[in-house]
């Protein structure tokens, strides 16, 4: 398997070769999803912004989530857009946490394209004192690449019910979120019967790259995820639970990701909630 990571010098090599690679900011944070402002300010050459809410997720009713997978051919319509033909490599990046980033990884290789993540996301690539462009980017010829979503392990809302009986489902949100002490976001506060705590932001390093992946395997294998054990995973929306999937595939794990996660489960009044530091 290729490395889903790739360094700041890497890429700007990938840059500099005959056949350099789609890269897409995919600048959102929970406090400011339109990123476009800070990529006109500054980005990785030749990299496209991409809209998390807009081209990442489908808006629904809440009871799908916060964010939705978009129909597969509007993905489909959007990656070619994006100028992706057969053969491309996509890298994606940005500059909180390597959520949104993590997410447009996932959905590229669900659907069958070559994604690499920009480990570390723009800071790492400032920090190596690489150039940066401004302005809104320059428009792509739509590509021909043929996408095919539905290749990794999904768990819906029922089998993200009855993972914790034959498995590990992990809720990589913020402790006090997981407890119930706090909701900011969705109707409910708690966590799905049965998940296990394992936050995302701690797969990180204090430089906001990943950690190796012998750390990232103890820490999961602490939480309770066996190799030979089914392990799924969500969050609040979707977003920092596409993290946990890279973490643990990273460490080598075939994870399933809950995309609905809690917002659409908090959503649904028949849904049991758990409360408290157990799972």
């Amino acid at each position: 398997m290729t490395d889903p990571l790739v360094s700041a010098a890497e890429l700007a090599a990938l840059l500099d070769s005959d056949r350099p690679p789609i890269v897409l900011d995919v600048r959102w944070r929970l406090d400011a999803p339109d990123g476009r402002a800070a990529f006109e300010s500054g980005h990785v050459p030749s990299a496209q912004y991409v809209s998390l809410d807009d081209e990442l997720a489908a808006h629904g009713a809440p009871t799908d989530g916060r964010h939705p997978l978009p129909a597969p051919d509007d993905f489909a319509e959007t990656v070619r857009r994006w100028g992706v033909s057969e053969g491309d490599t996509v890298v994606v990046y940005d500059d909180w946490l390597t959520y949104g980033a993590a997410r447009a990884w996932w959905m590229l290789t669900d659907a069958g394209i070559p994604a690499r993540v920009l480990d570390g996301g723009l800071a790492a690539w400032r920090s190596a004192g690489l150039p940066l462009e401004s302005g809104a980017g320059a428009d792509r010829v739509p590509g021909t690449a043929t996408v095919s979503p539905g290749l990794l392990p999904q768990l819906g809302i029922d089998g993200a019910a009855a993972l914790p009986a034959t498995g590990v489902l992990l809720d990589v949100r913020a402790p006090e979120r997981y407890r119930g002490d706090t909701e900011p976001l969705d109707p409910r506060a708690g966590h799905i019967p049965g998940a296990i705590n394992a936050p995302t932001v701690d797969s990180n390093g204090a430089d906001g790259r990943f950690l190796p992946p012998d750390e990232l395997r103890a820490r999961f294998l602490s939480a309770g995820a066996r190799p030979d054990e089914p392990v799924g995973v969500y969050c609040g929306s979707g977003v920092s639970a596409s993290h946990a999937a890279l973490a643990l595939t990273l460490a080598g794990f075939a994870p399933a990701l809950y995309v609905g996660s809690w917002s659409q489960w908090s959503n649904h009044p028949d849904r049991p909630v758990a409360v408290g530091p157990r799972p």
